[in-house]
């Protein structure tokens, strides 16, 4: 039977048998995996047959939950991870090595950024690029380039790559297209659309949605070939080529870093899975409402918001997305302190955290930009009085009139 988005997530659990009839999979905090049969542990060892063998390389209970995942971006399959950072972190370190080079979007999230700092200390290369424009990416490749790297919507100024132009054109060379959906989540937008071959997760935001869990994920959604990526281990090619990808993330990105995601976080975020399609929708209008509200206000001196028809790549987010996120940004009029502005806001929670059900607002320059000084914020378009906002699923009017009372001010 075909059946919808939510529909599939909610009934995942019940593909297999569940102890004692429960609706959904129990919590596995055992770390170790014992086995009647010597010769079935060396099997799993070696790959041959599926199974657990140790708590750092999974658990049952974030296997369900890569289930769950998967089918979230119709892909063949999908590793989760401690967060969304050791998830992008565990995916680069399991797949490049020394002399490689990677193409990336330069509007990224500040702490991809500072990995890439990382990956520059250990002999790979980054070329940042606008990467609202395919073309920009087209002239950064190089004959060692292995991947491009985007997001679906840039955090916090919003702008939109050129997710099919980018598509194409790593189809065309034969590249490795990761997207980070964490922004869009999969009920908004699907990366495998646009050709990715694997989708990064934070699963800490909207998919778990409730800020009680950290956790992230890479899917694999069958695209790319792996027989032409010329990274791949001799020991992680005796599975069927299309798994040779996750087979290596699992193995030198989740197993020797040891980013595994517990089981009690693992059962929180699929809980939380089960109502993506109610929560998001909610806070997206909450958001629109609130975007145009403060793109009118006379403090208000410019909104980021894809949802506005100011917004440069407006019209892309339009034909691309099923809605325009729930995360904006705004530079407040000269004179307005962005502190006293949070401060009198009374329903609103001044956090770094976003994609929770709560609106969370923080001062990007001051916080999460901070470390990467005035110079890079500058190139960046951060200004000093720039506030994001994480919008959540409150009455609309309640989140309305807490803004206009604290504009008042």
């Amino acid at each position: 039977m075909k059946t919808g988005f939510t529909t599939r997530i909610l009934h995942s659990d019940l593909e297999s048998p569940i102890e004692h009839s429960a609706v959904h999979k129990p919590m596995h905090p055992a770390m170790a995996y014992g086995y009647e049969d010597a010769r079935e542990l060396a099997r799993v060892f070696q790959g041959e047959r599926t199974g657990f063998i140790y708590g750092r390389q999974g658990n049952p209970t974030a296997a369900a939950l890569e289930q769950k995942i998967s089918k979230m971006e119709e892909g063949i399959g999908s590793i989760a991870f401690a967060s969304g950072m050791a998830a992008i972190a565990g995916t680069f370190a399991a797949l490049l090595r020394k002399g490689d080079h990677i193409v990336s979007s330069r509007f990224l999230f500040s702490n991809t950024t500072s990995l890439y700092g990382t990956l520059t200390g250990l002999g790979c290369e980054v070329s940042l690029v606008d990467a609202t424009d395919a073309a920009a990416v087209a002239a950064a490749i190089r004959p060692e380039t292995r991947m491009v790297f985007v997001e679906t919507i840039a955090n916090p100024r919003t702008q939109i790559a050129d997710l099919a132009g980018i598509g194409r054109l790593c189809a065309e060379r034969g590249l490795l297209y990761i997207v980070d959906n964490t922004m869009t989540s999969p009920w908004l937008f699907q990366p495998r659309a646009v050709g990715a071959g694997l989708v990064i997760h934070s699963l800490t935001k909207y998919i778990c949605g409730h800020g009680n869990a950290l956790g992230g994920s890479v899917t694999d959604t069958g695209l790319y070939d792996w027989t032409g990526f010329p990274n791949i281990y001799e020991a992680y090619k005796k599975v069927a080529p299309a798994q040779w990808g996750l087979n290596q993330i699992r193995k030198k990105g989740l197993r020797d870093f040891g980013a595994t995601l517990a089981a009690e976080s693992a059962h929180r975020i699929a809980i939380g899975a089960e109502t993506l399609a109610l929560r998001v929708p909610r806070a997206c209008e909450n958001a629109a409402r609130l975007a145009a509200f403060l793109a009118s206000h006379p403090a208000v001196d410019q909104v980021y918001y894809p949802g506005l028809a100011s917004h440069p790549q407006h019209q892309r987010a339009s034909e691309l997305f099923k809605g325009y996120g729930a995360l904006f940004s705004f530079e407040l009029a000269a004179g307005v302190d962005c502190f006293d502005l949070l401060n009198r806001l009374q329903l609103v929670i001044s956090s770094t955290h976003l994609g929770d059900n709560r609106t969370l607002a923080i001062p990007v320059a001051h916080t999460i930009y901070f470390e990467m000084g005035a110079e890079r914020r500058a190139e960046a378009g951060i200004a000093d009085g720039l506030i994001r906002v994480s919008v959540g699923i409150e009455d609309g009017d309640d989140l309305l009139a807490d803004f206009a009372q604290a504009l008042a001010g």
